[in-house]
């Protein structure tokens, strides 16, 4: 879907027949006046009770038709504005899944939530009065016009005068707003994006006694969004008493001109109370087309900053699956260089390893030394802007991200489940997996003893996040999702910082068990956790500063020594924990 008005196609047939029976309820709703007028001059004038009755009757029968009209012109705009939204919500959704992480990085989370939430449903709003009222308002408005020109035409003249100076208030209100209300909008993300940083980061804020300052942060925000929102609503503001002032100044002269009329025997009382009847239908509609014009001018905004993420371009993938190359290293990096979007400096410089199939490589260095974005370009999560990475002998852009991922088991560094359950969270990492396969990657995760001391034990409950469990608890259950695929890869990115020494050396050993031609990545900053590995790459302000075995590491490379005597003072590779 490029264009987010093509989403309307699947509803074209509700699309006409909304505003078509409002029409139709809009047409009796002008016969209304006449048959009032009708009452007064035939019925009263005569004191025929029966006619009264019957055209009493008329107006019963045109109210119950009317609304009649109106409940399916309802149904069918509902029925459009509700499918359209949640087509173009799915729409959306979907092509935000489908953006590399650098897209997302750059938009902005609570920005692409706001599109997906409360810009839809603006949107939403915006089509269903659209379908329901724009076109019934102008059609009462001149149909009142051409009614009052079919009683007397001298009195219409009021209309053709005053519809044109209301049309031109309106409008000029309206595009006077339009422009603002995308600039509320833009306040609007920024008051999200503070809301969502510091509920996700209220502990931090707590911990370092900020709450103050962060309040008049946000203070600040939603002040700014308050006097945008105030100054737009303002000159919206001025649409009613406008509209008021002119409709009442023209009743005013119809009234005085048909008087007059009525004196001299040109017209009838009753056919006077139908042109004011029509002049305060013009008045009524106005007021809702004035009101539909704001909405649907913020539902358009919304609906162009939702157009903005699905014109966001997604990266190409290749059409055919990649053939891999027989005896390749199962991971190659040749010269790597990676700069995020909007940084000053590399992340990554001039990284160059191989990884053998069964390989246990680790990946120590000091906070921010790149040890993520090194771990992240292996599913090619971010593009690397110099040199390949490369899987089985293939770079990782020649593979469909579905074939490349399904190789890998990756456990981020931060642990992420989602609401449900034990089992339908491990299910993530293979959706067709058996309990025993369930059962086997939790106990080499060293999760299998706390999920049997739970009731339910597979099915016990998740919340959102993982809230209810502890961090260790969470690390291990995302390594056992990782495991139960069995992949070619596993990327262990510091997954087990919350874990005790023992937990990890336990976890450490199951899964140099299971490998076999697993080929495991580990990103820690213990060397206790990597000095057993087959190589171990040292990285320092994002180069490679050494790599090596642990002994080999500790004789050649400065860094890798410092950072162990650090965590074991001056003990020697030749002590216990070498």
């Amino acid at each position: 879907m490029k264009n987010c008005w093509s989403a309307l196609r699947n509803y074209r047939k509700e699309c006409v027949l909304g505003p078509l029976f409002k029409l139709f309820e809009a047409l009796l709703e002008l016969l209304v006046p006449l048959v009032v007028a009708a009452i007064i001059d035939t019925g009263i004038r005569t004191k025929d009770f029966g006619y009264i009755a019957g055209m009493c009757g008329i107006l019963i029968l045109l109210g119950a038709v009317g609304l009649a009209f109106s409940l399916t012109a309802q149904y069918f705009s509902a029925r459009a504005a509700v499918g359209f939204s949640s087509d173009i919500r799915r729409e959306v959704f979907a092509h935000v899944m489908r953006l590399s992480f650098t897209r997302q990085d750059t938009t902005g989370t609570s920005t692409l939530i706001t599109r997906l939430t409360g810009d839809i449903n603006q949107v939403q709003s915006g089509l269903n009065i659209f379908l329901r009222l724009f076109l019934r308002s102008p059609f009462i408005v001149f149909g009142a016009m051409i009614m009052a020109f079919t009683i007397d035409w001298r009195s219409a003249m009021v209309f053709v005068v005053i519809i044109p100076i209301l049309f031109a208030v309106v409008f000029s209100i309206i595009l006077s707003t339009a422009p603002l209300y995308k600039k509320v909008q833009g306040k609007l993300d920024g008051v999200m994006g503070a809301t969502r940083e510091n509920l996700a980061g209220a502990r931090v804020v707590r911990a370092f006694a900020m709450e103050e300052r962060e309040t008049a942060l946000f203070d600040e925000r939603n002040i700014a969004l308050q006097k945008m929102q105030v100054f737009t609503s303002r000159i919206s503001a001025l649409l009613n008493p406008i509209t008021y002032a002119l409709i009442n100044i023209a009743t005013l002269v119809l009234i005085w001109s048909g008087a007059v009329q009525v004196n001299i025997g040109l017209l009838e009382q009753g056919q006077v109370i139908a042109l004011v009847s029509y002049m305060s239908q013009i008045l009524v509609e106005l007021i809702k087309l004035a009101n539909t014009t704001v909405t649907v001018t913020k539902a358009v905004a919304c609906l162009k900053r939702v157009q903005g993420v699905l014109d966001l371009p997604v990266d190409a993938e290749p059409a055919v699956p990649a053939q891999e190359i027989a005896g390749a290293p199962a991971v190659e990096f040749r010269n790597v260089s990676l700069m995020y979007s909007g940084a000053g400096d590399d992340s990554l410089t001039s990284i160059s390893f191989t990884a053998r199939k069964g390989e246990t490589i680790g990946v120590i260095g000091s906070t921010g030394s790149g040890k993520s974005s090194l771990v992240n370009l292996i599913p090619h999560f971010y593009e690397a802007t110099g040199g390949t990475v490369r899987i089985n002998g293939v770079d990782v852009r020649e593979y469909p991200n579905a074939q490349l991922r399904q190789k890998i088991g990756m456990v981020p560094q931060k642990a992420v489940l989602f609401s449900g359950t034990i089992r339908s969270n491990l299910l993530w990492g293979k959706p067709d997996a058996t309990e025993d396969e369930m059962f086997e990657a939790l106990e080499a995760a060293q999760a299998l003893d706390f999920v049997n001391d739970l009731p339910q034990k597979l099915d016990s409950t998740v919340e959102q996040n993982g809230r209810n469990l502890s961090g260790g608890q969470r690390q291990r259950l995302t390594i056992a999702r990782a495991l139960i695929r069995k992949p070619e890869i596993l990327i262990l990115d510091d997954s087990s910082s919350a874990l005790d020494y023992a937990t990890d050396a336990r976890l450490r050993k199951a899964i140099r068990a299971l490998s076999g031609d697993t080929t495991l990545f580990i990103v820690s900053q213990r060397t206790a956790s990597l000095m057993h590995a087959d190589r171990i790459l040292v990285l320092e302000d994002g180069e490679l500063a050494g790599q090596g075995t642990h002994r080999e590491l500790l004789d050649s490379c400065p860094v890798y020594r410092e950072i162990y005597e650090s965590q074991f003072g001056d003990e020697k590779e030749g002590n216990s924990h070498a």
